[in-house]
C-alpha cells in the first residue's frame, strides 16, 4: 500500500475547490509535480503539466490525461436580515443530500463554517411537510442573529461554499471517506500516473481541467489548447451498488474501475476503448463496462475535436453529496490500466483507431 498515495489522495480531497475556485487544487498539484513537471495554467486555472522528460523523446504519440480539479460546491446569493445566507448551487446537487450539513465559506477574513439548514420539522404545517426539498427553501446559518454579525464575520455576496468534511483512511477496509471524490480521485490517479510514465517512449500531458461541474469549461479551452493524438479522462464516478438492481450494476465499489462505454456526453471511441479493454484483460486488471442513460464527462468535450477519448472511473458512493467513500483497490487499478494503455500505444497503434 503506498502511503504517498494516501496522503495525496487525502490532500485532495480536503482541498477548497468548487467550479470557479480551483486554486487550491492547483496549488497542490503544482508542488506535488514540480520535481519533474513543467507547469502552466490559462485564465479559467486549468492546470497543464509536461513532464520534462518528454523534450528528451524524438517519437512516441502524444496522450493527453484529464481529470477536472474543480468539486459541486455552492456560492453566497444574499445575506438574510436574521443573518442567514440564501444561496444557490454549483453544479448537479440534490438539496436533500446537504441538508444538515456543517459548510466552509471562503471569505475575505478567512474560512466561516455554518450548517445548511431547513425550517424545523415543528414549525412546518402539513403542507409543508408534504413539499418536496428546493434550495428554495434552505439557508446557511453561521451561527449569528442578524445581518450586521454575519457581516462583519467577512462574507458577503459571491463567497465560495464547500462541505466541511475531512478525508479519512480506513486501511483495514481499504476504503477512503471524504469529500469531492467526484474527481479529486482522479486527479490523484493523473498526478500518479504522470509520475509513474516519465520514461515512457510516449509523450504524456496531464490536464485538471476547472468547471467541469457546472458544464465542462475548462475541457472546452483545453481541447483547444492541447495537441494530443489520444486523451484518457479520469472520473471519479458514480458507484451504483448500494441502491441499483444486481443485473445493472455497473459501478461498483472494489470490483474494478470502469470503462465508460455511453452517457449523454459521449459514445466512447469503439476502437480505444476495445483497445483499452485488451490492456485490462492482459494485465489482469478488473474492469467494468458501464452504459449510461444520464451523465456526462470531460469525454464529450475532447472527443470533438479529432482525439479519440476514453474515461477511466473510479467508482464513488454518493458522488455529488457532502460525504462519499471510494476504494483504494479501484485507485490503484485505474493507475495500473492508463499505465498498461500509455506503454502499449504507439503511432501504428493510434493510427488504426
Amino acid at each position: 500500500m503506498n502511503h504517498d498515495c494516501i496522503e495525496r489522495v487525502l490532500a485532495l480531497s480536503n482541498a477548497f475547490g468548487p467550479s470557479g475556485m480551483e486554486d487550491e487544487v492547483v496549488a497542490l498539484a503544482k508542488a506535488d509535480t514540480a520535481d519533474f513537471c513543467d507547469a502552466a495554467e490559462d485564465t479559467l486555472r486549468n492546470l497543464y503539466l509536461r513532464p520534462r522528460s518528454n523534450a528528451s523523446k524524438p517519437g512516441g504519440c502524444t496522450i493527453a490525461l484529464d481529470a477536472h480539479s474543480d468539486e459541486v460546491g455552492f456560492m453566497v446569493q444574499a445575506l438574510l436580515e436574521n443573518g442567514t445566507l440564501r444561496f444557490l448551487p454549483l453544479g448537479g446537487w440534490n438539496p436533500v443530500n446537504i441538508v444538515g450539513a456543517p459548510v466552509k465559506i471562503q471569505t475575505r477574513n478567512g474560512f466561516v463554517t455554518g450548517i445548511v439548514a431547513a425550517k424545523p420539522v415543528h414549525f412546518m404545517s402539513e403542507e409543508e411537510k408534504r413539499r418536496p426539498i428546493d434550495f428554495d427553501s434552505l439557508v446557511i446559518d453561521v451561527g449569528t442573529s442578524d445581518k450586521a454579525q454575519t457581516r462583519a464575520l467577512g462574507v458577503r455576496p459571491g463567497d465560495f461554499v464547500v462541505p466541511a468534511v475531512s478525508c479519512a483512511f480506513d486501511e483495514n477496509r481499504g476504503v477512503f471517506m471524504g469529500k469531492a471524490f467526484d474527481c479529486r480521485i482522479g486527479c490523484a490517479a493523473l498526478l500518479d500516473t504522470l509520475r509513474q510514465t516519465q520514461t515512457s517512449p510516449n509523450h504524456v500531458i496531464g490536464v485538471l481541467s476547472a468547471q467541469e461541474e457546472v458544464g465542462d469549461r475548462g475541457s472546452t479551452l483545453a481541447a483547444k489548447k492541447i495537441q494530443a493524438d489520444v486523451v484518457i479522462c479520469f472520473e471519479g464516478c458514480p458507484a451504483d451498488d448500494s441502491f441499483e438492481s444486481p443485473d445493472l450494476i455497473q459501478s461498483a465499489m472494489n470490483k474494478g474501475v470502469m470503462l465508460r462505454a455511453f452517457d449523454r456526453s459521449m459514445i466512447t471511441h469503439p476502437r480505444f476503448q476495445r483497445f483499452a479493454l485488451r490492456c485490462a484483460e492482459e494485465h489482469g486488471i478488473p474492469y467494468q463496462v458501464a452504459v449510461r442513460k444520464g451523465g456526462g464527462t470531460n469525454g464529450g468535450i475532447y472527443h470533438t475535436y479529432d482525439m479519440p477519448t476514453i474515461v477511466i472511473g473510479i467508482p464513488t458512493r454518493f458522488a455529488h453529496s457532502s460525504v462519499g467513500f471510494c476504494s483504494i483497490k479501484d485507485y490503484e487499478g485505474a493507475v495500473e490500466l492508463a499505465k498498461a494503455i500509455i506503454e502499449s500505444l504507439d503511432k501504428e497503434t493510434v493510427a488504426s483507431f
